[in-house]
Order: structure tokens, then sequence, then C-alpha cells
């Protein structure tokens, strides 16, 4: 009987060396995640050091550590990694291929970005206790120019991330969407989109929808969001789910993704289901999600595992040592501010965003077992990342036995019909 234990964690934001030593808590993580035969971590930074220049829009906050970090992250116990996330492209292209050049150097499996569309498509491989365990890399978060493009026979690809764009309608009565069609013609706002049609260079919206600007409506009977993955996209990595089936004993998907329910921010959007059911459906085991730097919660689909968001794993975002010029002038800054004092007015003295949402500070390790190809045993750790510490002492994990945490994710996962049991600080899924 081939049995082979997984472990995963949410976004590992480090900015700064972890003590020779460790830290209080660190030897209890230590040795749950090296307890696992395949340990993941999302790696939501780039590593190098200036070796690309700050890109015009960057994920939230330009993000660079020390390649060093790596290391560290590694001693953890992590052996399989994503790099697809918001923060792939803070420093263009050259900073993303600085990174995969120091992950390659140090020896880490990684998936998620490229030189081009198919390198950052494609799977990364681990073996495992007798079995072969595939990983996609996927984000939805991302800008434009972030995305990797594909060869011709002509010119070369564009370096990025496996990119999931995805389209939004909002479905309107008719009372509003005639409201909207009136916005239009007073604002003039679809002047140049309608003159392209008239030129025969654009076309119109399918009937029953209108276009305000980028955003579409459609005339429905009552109001309501939709949200639905680009199907080209869809397709490419259904693709290489199957592809890696062919080739793998098990096949896991990450998801990036910060898209949520409108100001749900606890709830995934809709084509964050829809992707992860079709993931399943293709041949995958579990989809891991990460993103929005807070839980969501988890569901049994098909006999396979989706988590939504595991939240954050390590989050030092207040102390990244480098800001670019584009930061300052953001914030009518002069160019000689440091980051602290940026950070310090970005927080408005430490009295806003992050650091007064204690929800950002908890999150879960997830750990999995599969016998013989299937899902036998699914748990979650609830961690912490010091919400009370100091500025200087936050975002470490440690394991906090936290079940009124543990509550809290198991009301997330109801609506999808999972079911906990929470005993001794430590949630196990009941298998359908």
């Amino acid at each position: 009987m081939s049995k082979v234990t997984y472990t995963a964690t949410g976004d590992a934001f480090i900015t700064r060396r972890i003590p020779e030593k460790g830290y209080d808590g660190y030897d209890e993580i230590v040795k749950l995640i090296k307890s696992h035969d395949v340990a993941f971590s999302n790696l939501e930074m780039t590593f190098h050091d200036k070796e690309g220049v700050p890109a015009a829009e960057s994920g939230g906050t330009w993000a660079m550590a020390d390649p060093r970090c790596l290391d560290d992250i590694k001693k953890m116990g992590f052996n399989i990694y994503n790099t697809a996330n918001n923060h792939s492209c803070d420093y263009s292209h050259g900073g993303l291929l600085a990174t995969i050049k120091y992950l390659k150097e140090k020896d880490m499996i990684f998936c998620g970005t490229g030189a081009n569309l198919g390198d950052a498509s494609k799977p990364c491989f681990y073996e495992a206790n007798g079995q072969r365990v595939a990983l996609i890399g996927v984000c939805s978060s991302f800008k434009i120019s972030a995305m990797a493009g594909g060869q011709t026979g002509d010119l070369p690809g564009r370096p990025g991330l496996n990119g999931l764009r995805h389209k939004t309608n909002y479905h309107l009565d008719k009372e509003r969407f005639d409201q909207v069609v009136d916005l239009a013609k007073v604002t003039r706002i679809n002047a140049g989109a309608e003159r392209s049609v008239r030129t025969g260079y654009g076309n119109p919206p399918a009937e029953g929808t209108f276009v305000l600007g980028n955003i579409s409506f459609v005339l429905d009977d009552h109001c309501w969001i939709e949200s639905i993955p680009n199907e080209k996209d869809m397709q490419r990595i259904e693709k290489e789910i199957r592809e890696a089936k062919e080739v793998a004993d098990v096949v896991l998907v990450s998801l990036h993704a910060h898209e949520c329910d409108a100001d749900e921010t606890t709830v995934p959007a809709q084509f964050i289901e829809t992707f992860s059911h079709r993931c399943i459906d293709a041949g995958a085991t579990a989809m891991i999600g990460h993103g929005p730097h807070e839980i969501r919660g988890v569901e049994l689909y098909h006999g396979g595992v989706i988590f939504y968001s595991l939240g954050n794993f390590i989050f030092e975002t207040e102390t990244v040592e480098y800001q670019p010029w584009d930061a300052y002038a953001n914030k009518n800054m002069p160019i000689d501010t440091k980051v602290g004092s940026y950070m310090l007015n970005r927080t408005k003295n430490r009295t806003c965003g992050y650091m007064v949402m204690p929800e950002i500070w908890e999150a879960v390790i997830a750990s999995w077992t599969i016998e013989d190809k299937k899902l036998t045993e699914v748990k979650l750790y609830p961690i912490s990342l010091g919400y009370m510490n100091p500025w200087p002492q936050l975002g470490l994990p440690k394991l906090s036995g936290d079940e009124n945490f543990l509550r809290r994710m198991a009301e997330l996962s109801k609506p999808y019909g999972t079911e906990m049991e929470i005993k001794d600080g430590v949630a196990t899924i009941k298998l359908q």
C-alpha cells in the first residue's frame, strides 16, 4: 500500500532572515512540516539583489528579499513551491528571472513562473515515498503585463506567470439596467468604443448585455454578480493537469487569488469555485488556495479537497527593505523617504490596514494523506503570526491550538457541506 502525507501553508511573505537558532515556536512548526513527505509553500516574494527594475505597478507592495531567505524557507522543511502570485513581477522581468535563477541554484522545486508561457504553465515534480507528485502553479490576481506570453516561430515568449484571467458580469433587473444605459448616454463614456464598432474595428456587445467603460452588465430578472474563468486559460490549465496525471501519481494545483464575493473577503469569487471544481474533474487531488491574506473554507469535491485559502504563513509586509520612487510619489512623499517612514505614513501611524486586522494574523497549516491515490485524511492546524507582538516581531508563525479559530474555519466551510471534528487544538475533516 502506497501512503504519502502532505502539508501546505499559505503566503510566505518573508522580508528578513529567520534567526539561526529559530524563535519561540519555531521548533514545533518545523517538526510538523518535516513530519510530512510533501511540504508545499507559496513564495509571495521576489528573491534577488536589485537584479530587476521596479515595475510601474506593484502587487500592493514592491516585494524583494535577500536570496538567502530561500535557505531559511527550505530549512523549515518545505520541498515544493509556487511562485505565481501578484508580486511575481514587482521588479519586472529581471526580478522574476533572477528569482528563478536563485531557486534553481538552491535546488528548489517550483512552478508557476517561467521564461515564457510554456515554462510558466508546466508542472514541477517531486518524488516522495514511492509516489511522483506534480504541482501546477496558477495566479488570478495580476497586472496583465505580468502574465507570461507564448513563443512563435518568429519571436520568443514573454517571461511571467501562469495566469488565469476571468470576467465579471453584473446582472441587473430592467430598472437598474436602464439606469446604466442612461448613465452612458450622459457621460458619453462609450463614445470611443461605439466609434470603433461603427468603423468595423470593434464588436458590438451581445444582445441583452451592455458595457459601461470596461464593466459588463447583463439584463436579468434580478441583481447578482457572475464571474467566469477565461476559457482559453482554463483549457490550457486543464490540459496541463491531464498531461501531468499521465506521468505522475498525484496532481496538486496551487491558485493565488485575491478575488472575493464583492466585499465578503472570506468567500471566494464564483470563478474560483468553478476553476477549482474543473481542476479536480481534470485529475487533480488537491487545490491549494492562498492570496487574500485570510482564511477561507474547505470543500470536499469528487474525491479531492479544495482549500480556498490557507491565509498567511509568514507575513512580514511591514519590514520590506526597499520601496521605489513610485511608492513614495503615490503618497506625495519626497524621494529621500526611508521605508520605515513610508510604512508609518501608509498605516497612518499603525492605526489602519493589516496592523489592526487580527484575522490577518491567524491562519492554518493543512495536512492530508493519500493512500493508493485516494484521499484518506485531512487535518487543519491553527497558527498565530503574533498579532500582539511589536512591529519588528510580527509575522512569524507558531502553532496556537486555538479551537475558537478552528470553529470559525468550520463555519466558513459549512456552505460546502464540509464537517469538522475539533479536538486537542486540531480540526479533522469528516470525509464523505
